[in-house]
This record gives C-alpha cells, structure tokens and sequence, in this order.
C-alpha cells in the first residue's frame, strides 16, 4: 500500500451538510477501494486561480490516504462522475 495526498473542489453552491455529504462518500469510496484515510483537512471555501465551468471559488478538501496502485484508477473514475466535485489530483507521496 502507498501513500497518496489527495486534493478536491466542490462546487461552492454545495451548503455545509452537502459538503460533509460529499467528503464522507469521498471516503466511503476510498474504503471501498481497499484504501485507509488517514487525514482529512477541509480548507474552506477558496477563490480559484482561473475559473471553471464559469465557477471563481470552491471548497477544498485535502486527504492523506492509503492505495493500492489498482485503487488510484476506481478513486478517480468515481470522482469524474460526481456532479459536485469540479476537480481533483491524487499524488504518490515519496517517502
């Protein structure tokens, strides 16, 4: 199992219960995978560097979790498909 860093953004219309919604399925999925969250850290709501899909700010969420390889693949196919979740980047954490 590695380490990865991953990091969020969810649609700044999503209120503050929809947005725990969203982190808890997030880690629901990862468990899923046979992955382990080990942090969570939501950084609130943020103006982004360029707008996206006409959107200027969004709520950040950060993880540090636990993959294995086939794992990192299901974890963002499933990100793709939530409407909420406008983007996201997993990174390998070198140790």
């Amino acid at each position: 199992m590695r380490d990865y860093e991953l990091t969020y953004i969810v649609h700044p219309q999503v209120d503050r219960e929809g947005l725990e919604a969203i982190v808890e399925e997030v880690n629901a999925l990862v468990e899923s995978t046979g992955g382990v969250v080990h942090k969570v850290e939501p950084w609130g709501l943020r103006r982004l560097a360029y707008p996206i899909q006409k959107v200027r700010e969004g709520h950040y969420v950060f993880l540090r979790l636990g993959l294995e390889s086939g794992g990192v693949a299901e974890v963002e196919r499933a990100l793709k498909l939530k409407e909420p979740v406008i983007r996201h980047l997993i990174v390998r954490v070198e140790e």
